[in-house]
């Protein structure tokens, strides 16, 4: 196994990943800007190193200093986590060519599974159904009011280089056509330095079905699927596996062509596969290759670590699993807390701690890296931590949720805890009546 693993992320994940690490009995080291040098990953690293200021581009984006790092203190390896470099194609084939282990996929495969109208080529390719819209990119006006007229009304923009509601507009008739196709055109270079954009159908009442790989070069398995439906502004705020929308029927054929696609492209690592779903249809939207934000659900289903099998991989190239070793039981839910005021249109909240008290209990978890003392940054996401509950079943994982949720202790900061329990009690939320649009249209936060 390596000996010596350098953390490239900061917060809740580096700490998940420092614990997989130590359970596999290796070291680590934790990088930091200026400002996070008081951070529980740096307290719990075997080593830390200074990578900058507290700006992203000057330290957790600062390439040079991370290679710095890595050579100063000998690590044989890198764990992106998610955000930050996780998906950059670049760093990936920096540390290949200089023999650092990137854990994760190579490089050719971050770059075209990341180029989302590669990536859908892709998918259409090994067999999985994809949405309706342009071949390519476009920067032509004309082409895309063609293209949008063909494909009817609503239609969605989307930045062809990156993803979280960044570059994308929804467009629900000519007239504003123009204005918006011209406000993602900028918004995606602004983000992803490509203004390039493609166009999609856009679905009114769809689920976001996600589907969890783990890929070696002997096989590829699945971990069942996750529901992220419950998003505001393309941002999800809970998840759960499995998907209440779901029958046994889509759901093994969805398993199957997910597992043909990354087995047909050769990908090595953890990964996901993520889906639109409407009317008993599901259509690839895009694959994430690396670990996500919503990994604990399906570990709390299935019991396996996804971040330990990762590291597995990345050293001995195979999957130690087969599909026969995934049972997964009962029901699970994950609740991102952030520091952030839902009053006060999602405001971020930073500040001090005060007293910190975090749930437990019987299947109750929390990732996170926040402690009484701790000041949460204005510069970094807002996340501060993730609350994760199984039951046997969703009605008494929601139950165990609400029980969880109403142990948590953070004063100092505004958080999102009360929401959580606002909409876990809602009865479109009991009842899995609720799309992606479902925050957004209703207005009830």
């Amino acid at each position: 196994m390596f000996k010596k693993i350098l953390i490239a992320n900061r917060g809740e994940i580096a700490v998940r990943v420092i614990r997989a690490c130590k359970e596999w009995g290796i070291k680590t080291v934790a990088i930091h800007s200026d400002v996070d040098k008081k951070s529980m990953h740096v307290k719990l690293a075997d080593e830390s190193v200074c990578v900058g200021p507290y700006q992203p581009a000057n330290s957790y984006l600062n390439i040079p200093a991370i290679m710095s790092a890595i050579e100063l203190t000998n690590a044989e390896a890198v764990h992106p986590g998610y955000g930050f470099l996780s998906e950059n194609a670049n760093f990936a084939k920096i540390l290949e060519e200089n023999k650092i282990k990137f854990i994760g996929p190579s490089s050719k495969l971050i770059k075209m599974m990341g180029d989302k109208i590669e990536a859908k080529r892709v998918a259409k390719k090994f067999g999985l159904p994809v949405i309706e819209g342009s071949e390519g990119g476009i920067s032509d006006l004309k082409e895309a009011k063609e293209i949008s007229k063909k494909i009817g009304f609503p239609v969605l923009i989307k930045a062809a280089g990156g993803g979280g509601g960044k570059g994308m507009k929804i467009v629900h008739n000519q007239k504003d056509f123009d204005l918006l196709f011209s406000a993602a055109k900028t918004e995606a270079l602004k983000f992803f330095a490509n203004d390039e954009v493609y166009i999609e159908k856009f679905f009114q009442n769809p689920r976001h079905i996600e589907v969890q790989v783990l890929s070696g070069k002997n096989r590829t398995v699945h971990l069942h699927e996750r529901d992220c439906s419950v998003q505001r502004r393309h941002q999800k705020l809970i998840e759960e596996t499995p998907s209440p929308v779901l029958t046994d029927k889509i759901r093994k054929d969805l398993f199957e062509k997910t597992v043909n696609m990354v087995n047909q492209i050769g990908y090595e690592g953890a990964g996901t596969v993520e889906f639109i779903y409407e009317d008993g249809k599901f259509y690839f939207l895009e694959m994430n290759t690396r670990v996500q934000v919503e990994h604990p659900v399906t570990e709390m289903v299935t019991g396996i670590d996804i971040i330990k099998e990762q590291i597995h991989i990345a050293f001995t190239g195979e999957t130690a699993l087969t599909q026969n070793d995934i049972k997964p039981r009962g029901h699970a839910i994950e609740c991102r807390i952030n520091a952030e005021d839902p009053s006060k249109n999602f405001q971020p909240c930073p500040g001090t701690i005060g007293i910190c008290h975090q749930p437990s209990g019987f299947r109750t978890r929390v990732d996170g890296s926040i402690y009484q003392g701790y000041t949460v940054s204005p510069y970094y996401d807002s996340m501060i931590c993730k609350l994760i509950c199984q039951g046997r079943n969703r009605t008494e994982a929601i139950q165990r949720m609400l029980r969880s949720l109403d142990e948590f202790v953070i004063e100092g900061i505004t958080t999102t805890v009360g929401l959580h329990k606002k909409l876990l009690t809602h009865k479109k939320f009991i009842d899995s009546d609720f799309n992606v649009s479902w925050l957004d249209k209703e207005k009830i936060i």
